[in-house]
């Protein structure tokens, strides 16, 4: 007598996003809201380089990291992709989960927003999964409970950031920069970066304030950039002297425009004049500094 088998669903295929490298070009800290907050204004942008979030659809939840940074990521349960997930499930109960693979190629602590980029990653996947629209509001409302830079990294555009960083102007629209990221392997905790800074509480004034226009141009844009620093540079210092070192050689490189550090530290971003310049520049960092993590890159919305 033939023994009959059960039929054997397939697996639904993988689906994947990239998550991107943000890159603060500016950030002025206002000071601290009442509630203790920092509050910010901040120019992001985004790199062509960052960490891949794959989803396998219709399986129980669960997430595999790997990939060269992955020793870095910290403790699996703690990872910002599954509180995406179930930041999200909260909102929609009837939401399809699935398993994650996380392939980290980004530095931990390094100032470029990699969590978050995960994070956004892996709401854009369970949407797609789920047939949500984009601009379903319930996207927005688990990356703001996620974290203060999920949000902007959902679409991944250029945009100013503001309040604690939930705050989202329109796109903004900027020239494609030629750089090159340099991380010295030392990580730098936000919260050490701006517990140094010691900023005062915020006068009801300062927010809300409009954001400062800006110039599209190539020669403009970058102006407008090195008018505008980065207020978190001089505590990351004094944690982190190393990453003073890192602008000093950056600005030191042929061709180079504009050095500063991102975000909260200590990956440290510099322009270049032309590709092959900042081509060129990587390949020499990374021969002087085999243990710094170096990229050449391009910034704006990514392709």
């Amino acid at each position: 007598m033939a023994v009959r088998r059960a039929p054997v669903t397939p697996l639904a295929p993988a689906l994947a996003e990239p998550a991107y490298a943000k890159v603060n070009l500016t950030l002025h800290v206002l000071g601290r809201g009442a509630d203790g907050y920092h509050l910010l204004e901040s120019l992001v942008c985004f790199a062509s380089v960052g960490d891949r979030v794959e989803l396998r659809p219709g399986v129980p939840l669960d997430l595999r990291v790997g990939g060269p940074t992955a020793p870095q990521a910290g403790a699996i349960d703690d990872n910002l992709v599954l509180r995406a997930a179930r930041a999200l499930a909260r909102r929609a109960p009837s939401l399809a989960l699935g398993r994650f693979t996380l392939t980290k190629r980004l530095p931990v602590g390094a100032g470029l927003g990699g969590g978050s980029a995960d994070a956004a990653a892996a709401l854009r996947l369970l949407a797609r999964a789920n047939r949500l629209p984009s601009d379903d509001p319930r996207l927005q409302e688990a990356a703001r409970e996620v974290g203060s830079d999920v949000p902007v990294c959902l679409e991944s555009l250029p945009r100013w950031m503001s309040g604690t960083g939930h705050d989202l102007s329109a796109p903004v629209t900027m020239p494609k920069l030629f750089a090159v990221l340099a991380h010295p392997a030392v990580p730098l905790a936000t919260r050490d970066v701006y517990g140094e800074l010691g900023a005062p509480v915020a006068s009801p004034e300062a927010v809300g304030a409009s954001l400062p226009a800006v110039p599209p141009g190539r020669r403009d844009f970058l102006a407008f950039i090195a008018a505008h620093g980065n207020d978190l540079e001089a505590p990351a210092f004094r944690l982190a002297p190393i990453v003073e070192d890192v602008l000093a050689v950056l600005r030191e490189q042929p061709a180079c425009v504009l050095a500063r550090m991102s975000g909260s530290g200590s990956t440290c971003f510099a322009v270049f004049a032309t590709r092959s310049a900042a081509a060129l520049a990587a390949r020499a960092l990374a021969d002087d500094h085999p243990t710094w993590w170096i990229r050449a890159t391009e910034l704006g919305p990514p392709q």
